[in-house]
């Protein structure tokens, strides 16, 4: 991915970015600042192409002091020489993240040594320079295709691009990264390097499914030089369902409670009990005794 960056003077003031009202009371001055602009494309499984940029704001002294542009109009271009073809824009949300995704079916335009140049583009505006950036990318092709070869499953990887009479042409070489879904997000198994177009890796046979043992197979490249981001992924059912089974054990609302449990409870109960006849015993006492007193006060 052949990226050329253009960076232009320090905005003036931020006044455009999205801001907590602590920073915003402070005299923060904007030369304090420095705006990162990245873009990336991503080709996804369906064939469709992301395009994103992340627009923030970052503290020269304070790395960790970052804050995103928000509400800021991104748009993005297809370039060909002189020539800009708008492919849409949109607006940075509140993380600073703005994007488009364009169709399998987008006709790009397409420089002599195969590449499609994109550009995103940020208009200056009182607060803010003009930012932009442009990169460029082959058309990466990624198959993805799962078979059990001698009783071994096996994962297999095609990635190639297509030339002007839509013949394949195997890649050299791009590093590979295959993973499985997990429950959080793609959990990675294996890395390794396509080489002439092709790749083939050994799946486990301990990788956890659902309850039917499916599970999805994810091919990725990442940050490459000449492709960019490709991801292709597929769904087999070579997982391992394990059903976890409940013990059953003696617990206070089972029918079979320990036999400690039934005699701490009886002692309890015999206790509670006790106590309410010896309270009703000196209360009946207590009774007599008052009608007692009473006659013989009566027959003096």
């Amino acid at each position: 991915m052949k990226t050329t960056f253009y960076k232009y003077s320090v905005f003036a003031l931020i006044v455009g970015l999205m801001i907590n009202a602590t920073s915003f009371a402070q005299e923060t001055s904007a030369d304090n600042y420095r705006m990162l602009f990245y873009f990336k494309t991503l080709k996804q499984a369906d064939n469709s192409r992301t395009l994103e940029v992340s627009f923030i704001a970052r503290n020269k002294k304070d790395r960790k002091d970052k804050v995103p542009v928000y509400d800021a109009e991104i748009k993005f271009y297809n370039v060909l020489n002189d020539e800009e073809l708008l492919l849409g824009k949109s607006k940075t949300n509140n993380e600073g993240i703005a994007q488009i995704t364009l169709p399998e079916s987008q006709d790009y335009l397409i420089d002599e040594e195969g590449y499609i140049n994109l550009k995103a583009y940020f208009e200056e505006t009182d607060a803010i320079d003009e930012q932009e950036e442009i990169l460029s990318v082959q058309n990466l092709h990624l198959e993805l295709d799962l078979k059990e070869i001698d009783s071994v499953k096996t994962v297999l990887v095609n990635a190639f691009v297509l030339d002007s009479l839509v013949s394949k042409i195997a890649i050299e070489e791009a590093d590979v990264i295959i993973s499985v879904n997990g429950m959080i997000s793609k959990m990675p198994i294996e890395e390794g390097t396509i080489e002439e177009g092709e790749f083939e890796f050994e799946m486990p046979t301990d990788i956890p499914g659902d309850v039917d043992g499916n599970f999805t197979v994810y091919a990725i490249i990442e940050d490459h030089d000449e492709y960019g981001n490709v991801i292709q992924e597929k769904s087999i059912n070579w997982g391992v369902y394990n059903k976890q089974e409940v013990e059953e054990s003696n617990t206070l609302w089972s029918e079979a409670a320990p036999i400690w449990m039934y005699i701490v409870l009886t002692i309890l109960l015999v206790g509670v009990w006790a106590n309410y006849a010896y309270t009703i015993k000196n209360l009946f006492k207590i009774k007599k005794e008052g009608k007692a007193l009473e006659m013989n006060t009566e027959n003096q």
